[in-house]
């Protein structure tokens, strides 16, 4: 289904939705690049983890996904916010834009990324369950943002939606 929108000289840009699974993938890149990074930067503050119990793992486990999320958060935000694009979105030729192809807000790129870094498996099941033409998560739902496939030609407030 198409959306279109049009406004006073008439002419409807067309704004190609990318697929989740050039999303998926281009969310991968980055979080093995994020993950390598945080765990280097944990494994040089708390050296070697001497693993000698059940227990202390789920401490140590627990202790690394705060700070790896917060790192997660923090690159979503700055990279998705100055550039509209991460190295992973950068490699798939996608972006984040805000509901009518232009820069989103960074009201919306917090809440999106919040999503991304803290509930993404909520966030992507409740997102396709609950899915529109627009495949956004919840927390892109949110924060009115999109992930659009990037063609030639510049994107105007004037949008016509089409699945890629």
């Amino acid at each position: 289904m198409k959306e279109m929108f049009m406004d006073e000289s008439n002419s409807v840009s067309n704004i190609i939705i990318a697929k989740w699974i050039d999303r998926f993938l281009a969310w991968l890149i980055d979080f093995i690049i994020i993950s390598i990074i945080s765990t280097l930067i944990i494994f040089t503050v708390f050296g070697t983890i001497d693993f000698k119990t059940t227990e202390d793992m789920f401490w140590v486990e627990t202790m690394q996904y705060i700070p790896s999320s917060m790192m997660f958060f923090i690159y979503w935000i700055i990279l998705e916010y100055k550039t509209n694009q991460t190295i992973g979105k950068k490699i798939f030729n996608l972006k984040v834009t805000d509901m009518s192809g232009n820069k989103p807000k960074l009201k919306g790129i917090v809440l999106s990324s919040f999503g991304k870094s803290f509930l993404l498996p909520i966030d992507v099941v409740l997102g396709m369950i609950l899915t529109n033409e627009k495949r956004q998560r919840i927390f892109n739902k949110l924060g009115d943002t999109l992930v659009v496939k990037i063609k030639t030609g510049e994107l105007s407030s004037n949008v016509e939606y089409t699945k890629d």
